[in-house]
């Protein structure tokens, strides 16, 4: 679809999630990326690489970068407040020389300046050394708590719901059969305490209405237990299977 929509139209800016997309929970292969990037490099369009949760990786195996593929063409975005502090809003961007320039003018011309205390804790913090050693531990504790979710999913989840198997980051995206209402499902399961997010604002045709994000960053394994096994029972009554 993308080497159609490419070759039809004068595509300028490409936006992309490669690693453990916000709400799907998927990362791209080796071979897409390789894709991707052979389509664009044939373009002038400017990929915009997400990659706030890349860092979040606990396969074992990270990527490479979209800019390894497309150096001339990369634009990396990512964010402290995913492997630092959830209140830290605070971002950083890697661009050739002559975008950095207009993203600086632009960025003045919108707030004047990021949260300066933020900047110099994140500064102070960077100096000691010792962010590698924390991104372990958060990947540790990540790939535990996303292990016991998938693991409780798999033995009392009807087997007409799907989900996905994340390789880092913080979400699972869970498919409901044709028909069964996330929303519903969003509101039978706060009556039993649990908390899921609908996954129709994630669309822009308003479709997924039977499609559901789930978090596992902010839970230890015994809520999580018990979440997706009350979780299970709210879909087969609501769903009726």
């Amino acid at each position: 679809m993308l080497r159609e929509v490419c070759r039809h139209n004068s595509i300028r800016l490409f936006y992309g999630v490669p690693n453990s997309q916000n709400p799907s929970g998927i990362t791209y292969s080796l071979e897409r990326r390789k894709e991707i990037a052979g389509i664009l490099e044939k373009t002038d369009a400017l990929y915009i690489e997400d990659d706030a949760y890349g860092e979040l990786n606990f396969s074992g195996n990270s990527l490479p970068s979209m800019r390894n593929f497309l150096p001339e063409q990369t634009l990396i975005t990512g964010s402290f407040s995913k492997i630092l502090s959830p209140g830290m809003r605070l971002g950083w961007i890697v661009a050739p020389p002559e975008i950095m320039e207009q993203i600086v003018i632009a960025k003045q011309a919108s707030d004047l300046h990021s949260n300066y205390l933020s900047q110099r804790i994140a500064f102070e913090y960077l100096q000691q050394g010792t962010i590698e050693m924390h991104i372990k531990k958060i990947q540790l504790a990540y790939k535990n708590q996303c292990d016991c979710m998938i693991r409780i999913m798999g033995e009392t989840f009807p087997e007409s719901v799907t989900y996905t198997r994340p390789h880092g980051g913080m979400f699972v995206w869970v498919t409901l059969p044709d028909g069964c209402s996330s929303m519903n499902i969003f509101e039978a399961a706060l009556k039993e305490h649990i908390a899921v997010l609908p996954g129709t604002p994630f669309y822009v045709d308003g479709g997924g209405n039977n499609t559901l994000r789930l978090n596992f960053s902010n839970s230890t394994d015994v809520k999580i237990s018990e979440g997706m096994k009350r979780l299970a029972q709210v879909i087969k009554k609501q769903c009726r299977i």
